[in-house]
């Protein structure tokens, strides 16, 4: 009764009287359970109806207007702090979709300025007449690019090392880079060197290296020399990744790019290439792009620390080798472009083997995070921006030739500076602020 009694006694402060202790205190409890129970509610609804957006929001078409910006999971991105990211950038925005803006600034740097540019680059020093393909900027639809900060990227490598993996559109992408970069470094402090397997840029101050490593195809192949590469028979050995990926490992960034030696014809090997009789066989250039594609996402998965490393893969650069594709002239190409293609509606590479990247790395089976970098539609437009026949040639040209320069315009590469060094703000953007 003394417990009952107790449990049941009134307090009286001043002249009020108030409830009983064991009314009040059920009815605190009551309203704290009520107010959890609408608190998890509401969390739990905000969480699902999030879930459900980015599900909605996820595009499963062909992505040759649209970006795969990076790779992972809804619940792995709230997690995950990108290594090297210093900002988030603007939701909802796709950098690569905008529109070409006249920029009389550019461009960022002079070919005069950079000694590290190749003379199969050189445009202006090689006779080019105009120079109107130099002053574009790319400006995003709803947001617009950071500025590039040579001195962000350059602190930002100190002590690492930057590996640039593909054939010689990545290479234009690596000298451009450096070409952005070197104007901030002392002269006695940088360097670049020919090595076996590419170039490397050096940065002695910083203790960093950018690094350019020849593999066009990703896997070995018989066409693997960084300088004697010209081969007409073109082998793909399958299941070879590892012959080339064993010299990515330790880099803290890597840029992946593969697409122009695929659509030229070529020829799987199983086997070795040491076999006395080799067994090659010939499949749809898809199924192979698929093959490469598909390998290097598993050395990613299986040799990348995504806590250490960013991954990014650049996607097709494209050519303009034809320009009645894009309601020119029936027997023309880039010679004599000074300007760009109107409507945004030409597509200057495979849109098959684009597809096909889009299955690999949406299909859930890249379990590190790379951010694609989707240049193809914006540079699709930029007939203007080729080397064309201002460059230095690989061998002296003939009389035929000479007459006739279309045949000999180069309407694959680009002229620095120009386009890539858009490609590297791209990069910049994505890699700083994903």
């Amino acid at each position: 009764m003394q417990k009952t009694a107790a449990a049941t006694a009134t307090v009286v402060t001043g002249d009020k009287l108030k409830k009983p202790l064991l009314s009040q205190n059920y009815s605190s409890l009551s309203s704290f359970l009520s107010l959890a129970f609408i608190l998890f509610v509401t969390v739990f609804y905000f969480t699902d109806l999030r879930y459900i957006s980015n599900v909605q929001n996820i595009d499963h078409s062909t992505p040759t207007n649209h970006t795969i910006s990076l790779l992972i999971t809804e619940n792995t991105r709230s997690e995950l702090k990108l290594p090297f990211a210093i900002g988030e950038g603007t939701g909802g925005c796709d950098i690569f979709t905008g529109e070409w803006t006249r920029d009389y600034t550019r461009p960022i740097y002079e070919e005069w300025e950079c000694p590290f540019l190749e003379p199969q680059l050189t445009c202006i020093e090689h006779g080019r007449p105009e120079k109107d393909y130099r002053y574009w900027r790319w400006q995003p639809r709803g947001c617009s690019l950071p500025s590039f900060n040579a001195t962000l990227m350059l602190e930002t490598l100190r002590g690492k090392k930057m590996l640039f993996v593909g054939d010689s559109l990545n290479r234009g992408q690596f000298t451009s880079l450096v070409c952005l970069l070197q104007g901030n470094i002392p002269e006695k402090d940088k360097s670049m060197e020919a090595v076996p397997s590419g170039v490397v840029f050096t940065a002695k101050d910083y203790n960093a290296t950018i690094e350019f490593y020849w593999a066009p195809f990703l896997l070995e192949s018989n066409a693997d020399d960084p300088y004697k590469h010209r081969v007409t028979d073109r082998i793909v050995r399958n299941g070879s990744i590892d012959t080339h990926g064993e010299n990515w490992r330790g880099a803290d960034i890597i840029v992946f790019n593969s697409y122009i030696w695929w659509i030229s014809g070529l020829r799987i090997l199983r086997g070795s290439f040491e076999d006395e009789v080799k067994d090659l066989v010939e499949i749809p250039m898809e199924d192979s792009y698929r093959i490469a594609v598909g390998s290097l996402i598993k050395w990613i998965n299986k040799n990348v620390d995504p806590q250490k490393t960013r991954v990014f893969f650049t996607s097709m650069s494209p050519t303009h080798q034809g320009s009645y594709k894009w309601g020119g002239a029936s027997k023309g190409n880039c010679y004599n472009e000074t300007s760009m293609i109107e409507g945004g509606e030409f597509f200057g590479a495979e849109r098959s083997l684009m597809q096909v990247i889009s299955e690999e790395l949406n299909t859930g089976k890249a379990e590190v995070p790379i951010t694609f970098l989707n240049i193809t539609q914006l540079s699709s437009a930029r007939k203007d921006a080729h080397t064309s026949i201002y460059k230095k040639q690989w061998g002296p040209l003939t009389e035929k030739q000479l007459a006739d320069p279309m045949s000999y315009a180069d309407c694959i590469h680009w002229c620095l500076p120009g386009l890539q060094d858009i490609w590297n703000e791209l990069f910049f953007s994505k890699l700083f602020y994903p």
